[in-house]
């Protein structure tokens, strides 16, 4: 008896869905204008400092793992489990855009 209820149902539930969503307004995003060259100046230089960071990051787990290898301490380790959260920061970065336009 429910399965039904559900196929007769459907199809009128789902036409209605459609007519709903067909109205709601999509526009795409615009800068207001003369902040569009800032913006991207500002994210330019956002993007480079945390490039920047990546490196520094890299360098100080290489660091870490050859100074913890001279001693023979825990902080080798330290330095190479830091490496996996380096490139995932900086893959992050890179991919940030190409995320976020997918939800414009």
């Amino acid at each position: 008896m429910l399965h039904e209820l559900l196929t007769v149902a459907t199809p009128a539930i789902t036409g209605h869905m459609h007519a709903l969503a067909g109205s709601v307004p999509n526009p795409s995003p615009v800068a207001p204008p003369g902040l569009s060259s800032k913006m991207n100046t500002l994210l330019g230089w956002w993007k480079w400092g945390a490039l920047i960071a990546g490196v520094f990051g890299l360098v100080g787990c290489g660091a870490m793992m050859a100074i913890g290898r001279r001693n023979r301490s825990t902080l080798a380790a330290d330095g190479a489990t830091g490496i996996p959260w380096v490139l995932a920061g900086l893959t992050l970065i890179a991919l940030s855009s190409g995320i976020v336009g997918v939800f414009t």
